[in-house]
């Protein structure tokens, strides 16, 4: 059974180490920890059971509230949290994006053009004053429209 634990926002992947060192210091039967890069505040367990996973995170810092969100999850929930799907394929020219990282970060901006071999975007920033095509790597875009 899969368990998501709500912890704080960028202490993830230190909740997953001081859990890790608790599984081996008690012998709990928690079979494997993950931090999904696209939820920020969560971690998963998989454990046998719902007391299993309370133990292995009582006393945990960063762990907010009662830790487990709700109830136990399916797979086939998280499957497409999961699933790796390949960003140049979804950009197309003339999509309105949102930079999510570097100089404009927050902006919003049109594609003008993809280059799939470098996996960079050329952008026109809405908002500007003055239309300078910027390049940027596509991994520092988020699609809007």
């Amino acid at each position: 059974m899969i368990f998501p634990v709500r912890t704080v926002v960028n202490q993830e992947q230190l909740v997953v180490d001081i859990i890790g060192a608790k599984i081996a210091k008690e012998e709990l039967n928690i079979y494997s920890i993950a931090v999904i890069p696209g939820i920020k505040g969560y971690i998963l367990i998989e454990a046998d059971n719902e007391v299993t996973v309370r133990r292995g995170i009582t006393d945990t810092p960063h762990v907010k509230g009662s830790g487990i969100v709700k109830r136990a999850v399916n797979i086939e929930e998280l499957s497409t949290l999961l699933e790796a799907k390949p960003l140049m394929k979804s950009i197309e020219v003339g999509q309105k994006v949102e930079l999510i990282a570097g100089p404009f970060k927050g902006e919003r901006a049109k594609v003008l053009r993809v280059n799939p071999a470098k996996e960079e975007v050329t952008v026109e920033l809405l908002e500007a004053a003055v239309k300078i095509p910027v390049t940027i790597k596509a991994e520092n875009i988020k699609i809007i429209s």
